[in-house]
């Protein structure tokens, strides 16, 4: 008897335990998962808040949007060219020229100071593609000459010289004498186009390479800014005496003058500056020397020509 009342309270327990641990499955109710609120980061209110909008924006805009333009992937605009990307005046000038034709200098020279589409007295210049590799020594090209009608600035001159400095200021020098062009360099002031320096002053601007050498201020006999004859670099410079190097590229640009100089001095200018790169060609280059070149003004159109004529 006290056997069989003890199987029943046990039975009764195992009943209790299924029904708790077990319930039916339509008293089950899943509550919804609530996100974490962070008070600030991309799970603060006001961060969830703006996604939300942001959301339904693009939702509102897909709703309103033409049938065609509802596809998955965004509508790409077709890539408009160079030629239409530039402005109004700039496209109207580009029109006289014909990309396709190799002008001879005379022609290109004329057009372009026909096609120049600011009210300014622009620039011209040549962009030579030489057939050479400036990595290597020999084919570095880089000279300098004086340009037969000048290059229509206004040179300032700085001369750093101690017994020339009289007969610098003489000669047309703006800035003349060792002190007077220290005191600039300390001051970062580098308010002259060309420096010229004397052989025996050269090492004193060693400390100053660092802020002339990349704006090609830093003397050197090759462009004829370290000489003992100060007043006829200074004469040089104020004539019009430009110096070239040819860039990283191959291509060489230079500045020949101005719109206003009219085709005759241009042309004088142009073919001084190819007669002195072609005396130039380094001996290691065999093949064709001048590859292209192309002439344009500042912000005008460019035109091709043929510079081995």
């Amino acid at each position: 008897m006290a056997m069989a009342k003890k199987e029943t309270k046990q039975a009764e327990k195992a009943t209790k335990v299924e029904q708790t641990t077990a319930p039916p499955e339509e008293q089950v109710i899943e509550t919804p998962k609530k996100t974490a609120v962070a008070k600030a980061g991309k799970r603060s209110s006001k961060a969830l808040k703006e996604a939300e909008e942001k959301t339904a924006k693009e939702a509102r805009k897909t709703e309103n949007a033409p049938e065609d333009q509802k596809s998955a992937h965004a509508v790409v605009k077709p890539t408009r060219s160079r030629l239409d990307r530039k402005g109004k005046k700039f496209r109207k000038v580009a029109q006289q020229i014909d990309k396709t034709k190799t002008y001879n200098l005379s022609e290109a020279l004329e057009l372009a100071t026909k096609t120049s589409p600011v009210k300014f007295d622009a620039s011209v210049e040549l962009h030579i593609n030489l057939n050479v590799d400036p990595r290597h020594a020999d084919q570095n090209v880089r000279d300098s000459l004086v340009l037969p009608a000048g290059t229509g600035k206004q040179v300032r001159v700085a001369v750093f010289a101690e017994a020339e400095a009289p007969s610098a200021k003489e000669a047309g020098a703006d800035i003349a004498g060792v002190e007077n062009v220290v005191k600039l360099l300390d001051k970062g002031q580098l308010n002259f186009d060309i420096l010229i320096a004397t052989p025996a002053q050269m090492p004193k601007l060693g400390k100053y390479a660092r802020a002339l050498g990349p704006r090609g201020l830093m003397p050197n006999p090759k462009s004829g800014t370290v000489t003992t004859d100060v007043a006829k670099a200074i004469h040089e410079a104020k004539s019009g005496r430009i110096e070239y190097r040819v860039d990283s590229s191959g291509i060489v640009h230079v500045s020949i003058g101005k719109v206003s100089f009219g085709k005759d001095k241009l042309l004088d200018n142009a073919r001084a500056l190819l007669a002195s790169i072609k005396s130039n060609k380094p001996a290691s280059v065999k093949s064709n020397y001048l590859k292209t070149a192309h002439v344009a003004t500042a912000m005008g159109p460019s035109i091709r020509f043929e510079p081995n004529e």
